[in-house]
């Protein structure tokens, strides 16, 4: 059975959540040890994005996985996609707002990951976890 999109959304946004928290503790923990806040931001965006791939697989588009010979396709896709609006808009907007207006890296972070949202909602929606 599958779920409204409103019931979809509230699962994304959730799951979302929890990767913004893996996201921000892996900056500051590789901020800690001094990485160059560009490089600790693609780190954490990585770790959020595999992150989110598992809970979105498991929970959000349940009921649109095949099991495993659906993994690595999906697990493309979902890195071509919202792994590039993410890591891409990540850096360029962190260079802008860090390196050009000097905000603090975590304020700045939290900024580009609620521009990020929409379309990485979209993109998985349309093509990540399409339906068949």
């Amino acid at each position: 059975m599958s779920n409204p999109p409103s019931v979809r959304f509230l699962k994304f946004s959730l799951v979302g959540a929890i990767g913004i928290i893996v996201q921000l503790g892996a900056l500051a923990g590789l901020g800690a040890l001094r990485i160059n806040y560009l490089l600790a931001t693609a780190l954490a965006v990585e770790c959020a994005i595999l992150h989110n791939f598992l809970w979105h697989r498991r929970y959000t588009w349940r009921d649109r996985t095949q099991g495993i010979r659906s993994f690595l396709p999906s697990l493309f896709r979902f890195h071509l996609c919202n792994g590039l609006i993410s890591l891409a808009g990540n850096l360029l907007l962190m260079r802008l707002l860090v390196g050009v207006f000097n905000l603090p890296p975590l304020n700045a972070n939290i900024a580009t990951i609620a521009v990020c949202f929409a379309a990485n909602f979209l993109a998985s929606d349309r093509w990540v976890f399409r339906a068949n």
